[in-house]
């Protein structure tokens, strides 16, 4: 007959937990007399771990029999945590939640993002624009300079260069084939304190050709006295002879020259979708083809390089013509710097790209000396300055026309000075 309790699975040889070395089991744990009727098992409540308790993250159950009486051991099971939180196995009984955006962080790196891309495009603009220009005209060539005033003078040229256009562009804006280039319009635009004031150079003025030095020879030519219209100087030899003829015959200091031809001129006008004007008095050239009707319309490139041209319609000849030149720039100028265009790169790449491939400028000029004469052009319009021919006492014996220089020089010191000009053009 076997001592063994009945219901136990192992043999009189089998060891219980680490008890002794003993072949029969501990007494304590052993109770042959006892038969236990097992625990279902419970899932322990769960708590976050406090200190102080175990492994599991578990505190006491009620009820909970820690000792050997069934053989199971309770702590893991089913529900253990598989991302390895909450010790060994075990779950902590919470789900992480994603955490909410931060939105003061999304917001400044987006701002620094835009800010970033917009730096990126404008430099890219300045280096690509700052390309384009043609630097060829050299000042350091003219000699016998005025002394420099307050503000900044631009002598600003349109010429008839037909460099670029085909015999069929020829043909549409009734430009002729002459060879070479001759200055069709000249004007000094001061930009100081005291606001724009834009004064137009009939090219039929009657000036003294000073001494100068040749801008290729380099060789220096004598004065003689000789007299001749304005825009002969620039067809002897260039833009250094015509700044040093109005320097000559003004006493007023230029610092930048801007020159641009048919082509550039007609455009630029296409690129920004026309320029409008309000024409009082219907007008027709057969020369400059212009033929346009009284009132508000939109001119496009051909429409406003006839109108810029026009002489032979008016009583007043060139007088006329340098008053619609200046109307018109500037009406060009205000239409161009709007947000429309400048925001715009369908628009603004265009427009910069007519103007600057056919613009010719000084070897000091920067994009912003440029920009800054193009914003005070536009400001002769807008309430802020003002714009007139040169004073006038009449015409010579050669039919050209002769400045009044008392007042040239009235006007010439009022500009030195950045004075507000209070002397009336013709």
């Amino acid at each position: 007959m076997s001592d063994w309790p009945e219901g136990r699975n192992g043999g009189p040889d089998e060891r219980y937990g680490r008890g002794s070395g003993s072949p029969q089991p501990e007494g304590a744990r052993a109770m042959p007399h006892v038969r236990r009727r097992p625990t279902p098992p419970q899932s322990p409540p769960r708590i976050p771990p406090q200190q102080g308790q175990g492994y599991d993250g578990y505190g006491e159950t009620p009820g909970y029999d820690s000792g050997y009486n069934t053989g199971q051991v309770y702590g893991g099971g089913q529900g253990a945590d598989r991302r390895g939180g909450g010790g060994r196995g075990g779950d902590s009984g919470y789900v992480q939640s994603r955490p909410a955006p931060n939105w003061g962080r999304r917001i400044k790196v987006g701002v620094l993002t835009l800010v970033v891309v917009v730096l990126a495009v404008s430099v890219g603009t300045y280096f690509w624009a700052d390309g384009k220009l043609k630097r060829e005209v050299d000042l350091s060539k003219v000699i016998d300079r005025p002394s420099e005033g307050d503000g900044t003078n631009y002598l600003v040229v349109g010429s008839d260069s037909r460099e670029g256009m085909t015999a069929e562009d020829k043909k549409k804006l009734h430009t002729g084939s002459a060879e070479g280039k001759r200055t069709d319009s000249m004007m000094i635009l001061h930009d100081g304190s005291n606001g724009p004031t834009l004064i137009s150079l009939p090219r039929d003025s009657n000036v003294e050709i000073p001494s100068f030095v040749g801008s290729e020879s380099g060789k220096k030519f004598a004065g003689t006295g000789r007299t001749t219209k304005l825009n002969a100087a620039y067809a002897e030899d260039g833009p250094e002879l015509l700044v040093r003829t109005v320097e000559f015959n003004t006493g007023l200091h230029i610092d930048h020259y801007v020159e641009i031809g048919f082509g550039g001129f007609a455009n630029i006008v296409d690129a920004i979708g026309g320029v409008e004007m309000d024409i009082p008095k219907a007008f027709k050239d057969k020369k400059s083809g212009a033929d346009f009707q009284a009132g508000k319309q939109t001119l496009n490139g051909e429409q406003s390089l006839a109108f810029v041209r026009t002489r032979y319609a008016f009583a007043g000849s060139d007088l006329d013509r340098t008053k619609n030149q200046q109307k018109f720039l500037a009406a060009l100028a205000s239409q161009t710097a709007t947000p429309s265009t400048i925001l715009n790169p369908f628009r603004l790449y265009p427009t910069m790209g007519a103007g600057l491939d056919t613009l010719v400028v000084d070897k000091d000029m920067s994009l912003w000396s440029l920009g800054n004469m193009f914003f005070a052009m536009k400001g002769v319009t807008g309430g802020e300055g003002t714009s007139m021919n040169i004073p006038l006492s009449g015409q010579s014996v050669n039919g050209n026309l002769v400045w009044d220089k008392d007042k040239v020089k009235q006007l010439v010191e009022q500009l030195k000075n950045d004075e507000k000009v209070t002397v009336k053009g013709s």
